[in-house]
C-alpha cells in the first residue's frame, strides 16, 4: 500500500521531480493493485461491504504513498548522517494510522466513535495493521530495487564520464602530435625557398608568391583533428606544384583520386606528411629526381591511400624515413581507435611506396 520508488543511499536527497515524480504512472499502478488487494482481504473478516472496506485501504494506500514521495524529495539534504530511507519509513509508518483514521471518518460521515462500537475498533485496527505489513514490504521492496537503478545509473555515470576523460585525453594527445608536425613542415618549406633566394633564382620571388598563397589556405586547417580528403589532395597538389616550380627537371608528379573517396575524413596533413617525406627523403638526394605518384580508392568500407616516389630509396636497415611518419602513424592510430596502418615498402629498381589504410569515414 505504498510506492515503487525509493531514495538515493546518500544523505541529499535524489534530484526533484515534482508531482510527476511523486505520481509516476508504475508507483501509482502498484499502490492501487496493493491497497485493492489489502482491501479485499479485510472485507472477507468485515461487517462492512467490501467497497467500503476496499476504499478505506485505498485512502491509506495513496497516502502513504504521498508521504513517501514527499520525504524523497524533501528535505533537500538531511542533518548529520541520517539516512533518506529511514525518514520516509517513519512517513509511511505515520501515515498509515493517520490515514486509516480519515478513511472511516470519510466513509461514515463523521466521527468513527470506535468506544460505541467495538466491531468499528477492531476493523480499524486490522486496517492500521495491514497497511503497515503490506506497505512497508512494498516501500522496502521498492527501496532495494531504487538502490539497485541508482547502482547502476552510477556505474554508467562513470563509465561515461571515463569515455568523456579518454577522449579528451586522446584529442590533447592528437593536437599535441599536430602542434610536432606543423613547424616541422612549414620549416622544411621555408628551406626550401631559402635555397632560391640563396642561389639567385629568378623564380625566387614566383615560388615566394606561391608559397604564400598556399600557407594562406594550408595554416588554418593545421588546427583542426579531422580534414576530408578532396581537400588534402589540394594542398597536395598546392605543394607539389610549389615542389615542381623549385626543381622543374627533378620533379614530375601525377595525382588521382576516386571521387567517391574524396569526402571522407582523415587527419590533417595525412597524405602532406607522405608526399613531404617522398620529397625530402627520396626526390632531394637523388641526383636525378624522381616522379611521385598520390592514389587514393574506396573499396568495401576501407580507404587506401598511396604516395610512391622514384627517388632515393630507404637506406640499408633503415626502418622508416624520419619523425614525420612516426608522428603520422601515432595520430592515425589516435583518430581511428587503433583500426589504421601506415606502411612502407620498397621499390624496384629505386623508390618507397607509403601505404595508408583507415575506415571509410564521411566527414
Amino acid at each position: 500500500m505504498s510506492t515503487l520508488a525509493a531514495p538515493s543511499p546518500a544523505t541529499p536527497g535524489p534530484p526533484a521531480g515534482g508531482l510527476r515524480r511523486l505520481f509516476g504512472l508504475r508507483r501509482v499502478f502498484v499502490t492501487l493493485l496493493v491497497s485493492a488487494f489489502t482491501g479485499m482481504l479485510l472485507a472477507s473478516a468485515s461487517m462492512s461491504p467490501m467497497f467500503i472496506v476496499v476504499a478505506r485501504a485505498l485512502i491509506v494506500g495513496f497516502t502513504a504513498l504521498v508521504a513517501f514521495g514527499v520525504f524523497e524529495q524533501w528535505p533537500r539534504t538531511l542533518p548529520g548522517t541520517m539516512p533518506r530511507w529511514l525518514l520516509q519509513l517513519f512517513g509511511v509508518v505515520v501515515a498509515v494510522p493517520v490515514a486509516a483514521l480519515a478513511a472511516y471518518w470519510i466513509t461514515l460521515g463523521g466521527p468513527p466513535e470506535f468506544a460505541k462500537y467495538p466491531p468499528r475498533w477492531n476493523g480499524y485496527k486490522s486496517l492500521v495493521m495491514g497497511g503497515m505489513f503490506f506497505g512497508l514490504w512494498t516501500t522496502l521492496g521498492a527501496m532495494v530495487q531504487q538502490r539497485e537503478a541508482f547502482a547502476r545509473q552510477q556505474a554508467l555515470s562513470f563509465q561515461l564520464e571515463r569515455s568523456e576523460l579518454e577522449r579528451q585525453a586522446l584529442d590533447a594527445r592528437l593536437r599535441l602530435l599536430q602542434a610536432q608536425v606543423e613547424p616541422h613542415f612549414l620549416f622544411n618549406t621555408l628551406a626550401n625557398v631559402r635555397e632560391l633566394v640563396v642561389s639567385g633564382s629568378p623564380q625566387a620571388p614566383q615560388v615566394l608568391d606561391s608559397l604564400i598563397a598556399y600557407l594562406r589556405a594550408a595554416v588554418p586547417r593545421l588546427h583542426g583533428t579531422s580534414t576530408t580528403l578532396a581537400q588534402e589532395l589540394q594542398l597536395v597538389r598546392s605543394y607539389l606544384e610549389l615542389m615542381h616550380m623549385r626543381m622543374p627537371d627533378r620533379l614530375q608528379f601525377s595525382v588521382q583520386a576516386e571521387p567517391a573517396a574524396e569526402a571522407l575524413r582523415c587527419p590533417p596533413m595525412t597524405l602532406l606528411t607522405l608526399v613531404e617525406n617522398a620529397v625530402r627523403h627520396g626526390i632531394d638526394p637523388s641526383e636525378e629526381g624522381g616522379r611521385i605518384d598520390v592514389r587514393v580508392a574506396a573499396r568495401d568500407g576501407r580507404c587506401r591511400a598511396e604516395v610512391a616516389d622514384t627517388g632515393a630509396g630507404m637506406s640499408t636497415g633503415a626502418g622508416g624515413l624520419g619523425t614525420g611518419l612516426a608522428t603520422l602513424r601515432e595520430r592515425l592510430a589516435i583518430a581511428f581507435g587503433g583500426d589504421a596502418s601506415l606502411q612502407l615498402e620498397r621499390l624496384e629498381p629505386r623508390g618507397v611506396r607509403a601505404v595508408v589504410d583507415f575506415p571509410a569515414q564521411p566527414a
